[in-house]
């Protein structure tokens, strides 16, 4: 079921900001051009797919030819409110720096709009609110009317999580047996309880990557992608509908329509969920009759450019990575729908997300998932996650007392203070004399739940834990502090693939992107800590080339999703774990502290409660 179509009037996107790249049905016709170059008169026709992702503090747009090269990529940054535990944006201003991101790449690439084959969007998991106009409507203390998106890291509905997790629903053993704050529903009710009149307003409640693909087309189908993730729609009811070939909307048939009453959100079931979602399809899926001409106009594309049901960010880099794998002869072939199975995804960003996939679903304690068919068609997902990670990383440098004259060499140099960081720490281990460079932070340890532990613990109310600190503000101390936070974030990952693996799981070789994946000591750790190969994408930009692949899915370009990832997907660098056993006997050490630290904490918090009695 298609949803309501208006022209939008937005006002012209703002100046952008850009980056130097490093079946249908209803269309029979191709979405391609014929090219010219000066070597000849003609060539052949080619297609190009485009990708746009926003994440949390910038639109990315990128364009992609039909072997998985990156043509060319731009981004455009985002307006972001912070206050305490919330956390807003403006779904204008997102749409208006996406525009942006979209003409600049079209520009660097040398690729004019009516070439574009087919498109797609990836997002964060926010939560957008718009009236029956379309009309932003706030969901903000401050009344302001621009900011009407609650941003995916939003912490402000902890009670009503805990309100909910309390109900015992069926459908929270499909979350790990827990909703995050930081997942649609506890967001909702915080909404109704707090801000009564905004509630009464909204006639859509959105993700924000189902918002964009319906603010393009006009078509308000959601993805299993974001219903099946954050809204805890059950997406195995259509297992009998699932057919790669004939992908349709679906009337929605996943909704719990008890559990929304139980916790007290019993009206959006009303209109056969109409202010939730009404239809749904697999991601990939042709939306309406494309680009609406007013989306057109603004992204400098043609109307009817075919685009594809959304992904969440995350869920976008796991469909632009998970087949990155390197040729490993006919062996490697056997079971390829089995091999798949043994992959992780690290897409790390300012979070981190851990994508794996399995032919049955597993029920992993704390872990999301299973989620049926919400990214690749016909798996299982389990999505593990640290809320924090290059998040983390900027706090725990922009706090530390070194930072300004760490800033200031690092633009002198012309490098980044991670780089930099980097630089310094390499010269300390003959400093030192330490054995081998991770062994420099044998006095610190680091538990990098700044923001709570997502996973396996899931422990919203989780602290972060620095231990060994001293009076010593010197840049090389800050070098430790950075080494140590890493090796706590990779910790944390080894907790996740460790806990997948005892429930089920068969994981045995990591693959990430992500803007930490270009961070080579972060990556080395991560090999070290987990003792396993982490494979790099050619294409650095995985999130856009797995929006993209929506596109070229939509465009009938391939008949799946699965066989777009096939041959757009492509592996570069393999980083192998440090074969010294003495590394992974001192991981091995600091692992055990770090996993101390948490039930230190836990024990703490009873003791304080005890005392506040």
């Amino acid at each position: 079921m298609s949803g309501l179509r208006r022209p939008w009037s937005d006002n012209t996107p703002k100046e952008k900001q850009h980056t130097p790249p490093v079946s249908r049905s209803s269309f029979s016709y191709p979405f391609s051009v014929e090219m010219s170059t000066a070597a000849t008169i003609t060539s052949p026709r080619r297609s190009i797919f485009l990708g746009v992702d926003v994440g949390t503090g910038s639109a990315r747009a990128g364009l992609f030819d039909e072997s998985g090269k990156l043509l060319g990529s731009a981004s455009s940054p985002i307006q972001i409110w912070k206050e305490g535990d919330c956390v807003e944006q403006s779904s204008t201003d997102i749409w208006h720096a996406l525009c942006a991101a979209v003409k600049s790449a079209c520009s660097l690439a040398n690729v004019s709009g009516d070439e574009v084959t087919g498109m797609g969007f990836a997002a964060t998991c926010s939560l957008v609110a718009v009236d029956a106009d379309g009309s932003p409507v706030t969901v903000s203390w401050s009344g302001d009317s621009r900011r009407n998106v609650i941003v995916w890291m939003d912490h402000r509905a902890v009670k009503q999580a805990e309100k909910i997790n309390s109900s015992n629903s069926p459908v929270l053993q499909y979350c790990g047996g827990a909703l995050s704050p930081e997942m649609e529903p506890p967001k909702l009710l915080w909404v109704k309880e707090n801000l009564p009149e905004s509630w009464s307003m909204v006639f859509r409640w959105m993700d924000l990557s189902d918002w964009l693909s319906y603010r393009a087309t006009g078509d308000d189908t959601r993805s299993l992608c974001t219903t099946v993730c954050k809204w805890t729609y059950l997406g195995h009811a259509h297992m009998q509908q699932m057919n790669g070939k004939d992908s349709r909307n679906m009337e929605t048939s996943g909704w719990d329509d008890d559990f929304w009453e139980e916790i007290g959100l019993g009206d959006l079931v009303d209109g056969h969920h109409a202010k939730i979602g009404r239809s749904v399809a697999f991601p990939g899926h042709p939306l309406g009759s494309g680009l609406t001409p007013t989306a057109a106009q603004e992204l400098g594309l043609v109307a009817g450019t075919p685009v594809g049901t959304s992904l969440i960010d995350a869920h976008a880099g796991g469909v632009g990575i998970m087949e990155s794998v390197p040729e490993l002869g006919s062996e490697a072939k056997e079971n390829d729908n089995e091999a798949i199975c043994h992959r992780m995804a690290l897409i790390c960003g300012t979070s981190t997300c851990h994508m794996a996939v399995s032919r049955n679903k597993l029920f992993i304690p704390g872990v999301w998932g299973p989620f049926w068919s919400a990214m690749i068609p016909e798996y299982w997902l389990t999505e593990g996650g640290q809320s924090a990670t290059g998040a983390l990383l900027d706090h725990i440098i922009e706090n530390h007392a070194a930072s300004p004259i760490l800033a200031n060499r690092a633009a002198s140099l012309k490098i980044s203070m991670f780089e930099l960081l980097s630089n310094t720490i390499k010269t300390m281990i003959d400093e030192l004399k330490s054995p081998f460079l991770a062994a420099l932070t044998e006095h610190i340890h680091v538990l990098p739940d700044f923001h709570g532990n997502r996973s396996p613990i899931a422990d919203p109310k989780s602290k972060g834990i620095v231990f060994g600190l001293t009076l010593e503000t010197s840049e090389k101390q800050l070098a430790l502090l950075y080494l140590a936070t890493i090796q706590g974030i990779a910790y944390g990952t080894r907790h996740i693939v460790e806990h997948c693996n005892a429930h089920g799981h068969k994981i045995n070789t990591l693959l990430a992107c992500g803007g930490l994946s270009k961070n080579s000591l972060y990556i080395q750790e991560h090999a070290d800590i987990l003792g396993c190969p982490i494979v790099l994408p050619r294409e650095s930009e995985s999130v856009l080339l797995g929006a993209a692949i929506l596109g070229a899915v939509a465009s009938k370009k391939y008949s799946s999703l699965t066989e777009a990832m096939k041959v757009l997907n492509a592996a570069g660098q393999v980083i192998h774990p440090s074969k010294n056993p003495k590394v992974k006997k001192y991981h091995d050490a600091k692992y055990r502290i770090f996993r101390e630290l948490y039930e230190q904490q836990l024990s703490q918090r009873s003791i304080m409660a005890q005392a506040l009695e």
